[in-house]
């Protein structure tokens, strides 16, 4: 049997000669994609949210303010978290360029802005990616924050080196589910996630995907990356856990039966939530572009009303604005 996967382990069941996969098996069929796309080009979907694109970026968007030198956690919008602890700052999945696509004019573009520019970060200590899909590794805005900090070491999922160094990466550290190290006084955890990788039409799953977990001396924080929802989730919280606070994501989840494989819902990510212990929750992955068939405000909607119908009545996990942090 030809191995083409030079990371594969046949004692780890997410690995296969050829590339990685998930655990939980597929509820896709072949045909799937194209019938998703069928279906909501036949019913105009994504529609835009109530009141238009305007008023929803007064409701859910504000420039980050990253005055004090408490810990904190800021949701820049979409995936993308910024974490100051300790004093040092860690960037997790950037993509803050107008569009999540490998070309410049065609493909998801941004509906609302960035919170923050670039080029006013502070010292970064490390960039964090949780897969390589256009809306989390976003070559244009690593470049620009590459030429700033040339030396930043970049952390990210096996298989994912070779598109880091054409970036410009140079200081590059690769995990596989479980693995961890040491950064800036803190210890890193990669954790594994159900979801799929892609760049290209030729490297698909050829890098892994995972979430992460941050473990400081003061609080353990759990970034969930792109992930549908799994039973398997809650060993991470056993592992690893209680955790202080985590980023779970409610968006790109429409239609559930194509979607629900990789990203989770509102509802599920409740799920999660309680069987997580119930930590303060960042909701992340909506806002910002549209990916799936709900309209942009649909997720917090959506969120409230999984609350309530599990008889949560709690502030721990409500959307923030995007720009907004939390203090720990």
């Amino acid at each position: 049997m030809a191995i083409k996967n030079p990371w594969f382990d046949p004692l780890k069941p997410h690995h296969t000669p050829d590339g990685f996969r998930n655990t939980e098996p597929t509820t896709h069929r072949p045909d799937a994609y194209k019938q998703w796309q069928k279906q909501r080009k036949a019913e105009g979907l994504p529609r835009p949210p109530e009141g238009g694109y305007r008023r929803f970026i007064q409701r859910w968007w504000q420039p980050a303010d990253l005055a004090g030198s408490e810990d904190a956690i800021w949701w820049l919008g979409h995936a993308c978290i910024l974490v100051r602890a300790q004093g040092r700052y860690l960037l997790v999945d950037p993509a803050l360029a107008q569009r999540a696509s490998p070309l410049s004019f065609i493909g998801p573009a941004r509906k609302t802005p960035s919170p923050i520019n670039l080029d006013s970060l502070p010292s970064l200590d490390a960039i964090i990616y949780s897969h390589n899909h256009y809306d989390h590794l976003d070559k244009r805005s690593l470049k620009q924050l590459l030429r700033r900090f040339p030396q930043v070491p970049v952390i990210a999922p096996l298989g994912m080196s070779r598109s880091l160094i054409r970036m410009g990466a140079r200081d590059i550290k690769q995990c596989d589910w479980w693995d961890s190290l040491a950064i800036a006084g803190m210890r890193l955890h990669a954790v594994p996630a159900r979801h799929w990788s892609m760049r290209s039409l030729w490297d698909r799953n050829q890098s892994l995907w995972c979430g992460w977990v941050l473990e400081t001396a003061a609080w353990r924080f759990y970034f969930s990356g792109d992930s549908g929802y799994s039973p398997t989730l809650t060993e991470i919280g056993q592992r690893l856990g209680p955790f202080d606070i985590a980023a779970l994501p409610i968006g790109a989840y429409a239609p559930e039966w194509f979607m629900g494989d990789s990203h989770m819902s509102p509802a599920s990510a409740v799920t999660l939530f309680t069987e997580l212990g119930s930590p303060r929750v960042i909701p992340i992955h909506w806002g910002v572009f549209e990916l799936a068939d709900e309209s942009l405000d649909e997720p917090p909607r959506e969120l409230k009303r999984a609350l309530q119908q599990a008889g949560i009545d709690n502030n721990k996990f409500s959307p923030l604005k995007i720009g907004e942090r939390i203090i720990l």
